[in-house]
């Protein structure tokens, strides 16, 4: 059986479906994951089958669009949906039609959930089951507030419902204009808000993520599957260099400080916030600049500054890390067992700080808009002394890692599309 899987994104988006493509072929299905081309290096060098679809994400978030969004739009759901729109215009059509191509000669397909519009088209076109997959909560539910809702606190349950269904109506907008246009050089019918959420309440789907964080809401179909996180240790071999190794026995393990592509419009004035919070708490520092999160000019004896580095060899020597709260990054500091300091920009990134303080994983999240020197010092502070989120974090790690999630996620695939030799 032949399974492709359509994503598009970050890393963050990416990385689960690389890691989903590899349990796949393990299990006998032959899989290709269609991705936008500048993502071919890294999905190629896990041996997974890969296809190009038009586009480039790291010159998208890197425009002055881009960034204004990061620093401006992604904390505004009605901002959003002009910026998004703006941003994918170019690309977002042509990236459809190529993973339409791709598909042709595919038994099933399995699509990010906030690409489900176009995945629909796609299977609607060929007749071909449909799979979602998502790093993020997608649908309406009374357990919490929707990811992306400004009001990361729980109103209650017709708030929180009503949130979800408000969010959905948000990311229809982002695409209705291309979802139409699409489905119109398909040859299909229209498509509508009403349809987009009816066909993702129907559409089973993994939701990687831990049902530590997500327990499984009781008004979620049970076709949703919270199957765990699926985690892709890149770089297994990858050995530190002299300095970093010398710079990690010289002290006290060192706070981990990246926001990995959230470089907003002045990574200058981020980066000296970070450095000021370190000194002032009295922290050794290390720093991930990232795709350009950070921009680091002098740096003091304290700090160690690195471009790259797998996440899990370096969270797990870390004394706290502190991210932007995408879900990736999210999902690897809950695993490495150690507190969570989160600093959300855009879209769901509130959310997952919402989600590890509620846990009691870390301090209350601060607002990149509201990030000050004396309230990530303070927050530094917290994590590193208080022995309550220490010990929270370390057990919740241990639960993480105890998870069988990619064996999950498989036999949800066979029970939907059958066995790897049908």
């Amino acid at each position: 059986m032949k399974i492709t899987i359509f994503a598009a994104g970050s890393r963050g988006d990416i990385q689960p479906c690389v890691v989903l493509a590899r349990g796949l072929q393990q299990a006998g299905y032959q899989v290709v994951l269609a991705a936008p081309e500048d993502f071919a290096d890294f999905v190629q060098q896990y041996g997974v089958n890969f296809y190009p679809l038009r586009g480039d994400v790291q010159k998208i978030m890197a425009s002055d669009t881009g960034r204004e969004f990061m620093e401006k739009g992604g904390g505004n759901p009605l901002k959003s949906i002009s910026a998004v729109r703006k941003m994918i215009a170019p690309v977002i059509v042509g990236m459809a039609m190529d993973a339409l191509e791709v598909c042709r000669e595919t038994d099933g397909l399995i699509c990010l959930g906030v690409f489900s519009a176009f995945g629909k088209s796609i299977a609607e076109a060929l007749d071909i089951p449909l799979l979602h997959i998502e790093p993020t909560p997608l649908l309406p539910t009374k357990a919490f507030p929707a990811a992306s809702w400004p009001i990361q606190k729980s109103l209650g349950g017709v708030h929180n419902y009503l949130s979800g269904l408000a969010m959905l109506e948000v990311l229809w907008l982002w695409y209705r204009p291309f979802v139409k246009e699409f489905r119109k050089q398909l040859g299909l019918s229209s498509y509508n808000a009403a349809r987009f959420i009816r066909t993702l309440k129907r559409t089973p789907m993994l939701g990687a993520y831990s049902s530590g964080i997500i327990p499984h809401p009781s008004d979620w179909p049970e076709h949703i599957h919270v199957t765990g996180y699926f985690f892709l240790d890149s770089q297994a071999d990858w050995q530190p260099s002299p300095e970093l190794q010398a710079f990690l026995k010289a002290g006290d393990p060192p706070v981990y400080i990246g926001f990995g592509s959230m470089a907003g419009e002045n990574p200058e004035e981020l980066a000296g916030v970070v450095l000021a919070a370190l000194s002032r708490s009295g922290q050794r520092g290390l720093l991930l600049t990232g795709w350009g999160g950070l921009h680091i000019e002098s740096v003091p004896e304290h700090v160690f500054v690195l471009e790259t580095a797998p996440h899990h060899w370096l969270f797990p020597r870390m004394a706290a890390v502190v991210h932007h709260g995408g879900a990736g990054t999210t999902a690897e500091g809950l695993r490495a067992g150690v507190p969570s300091i989160i600093v959300p920009f855009i879209l769901d990134q509130p959310f997952w700080g919402a989600r590890a303080f509620a846990a009691g994983l870390g301090p209350k999240p601060v607002l990149r808009k509201q990030l000050t020197v004396e309230r990530l010092a303070e927050a530094i502070t917290q994590a590193v002394t208080d022995p309550e989120i220490r010990q929270r974090a370390k057990s919740f790690g241990e639960a993480v890692r105890a998870e069988n999630s990619i064996g999950h996620a498989v036999k949800v695939v066979k029970q939907y599309f059958g066995e790897p030799s049908a």
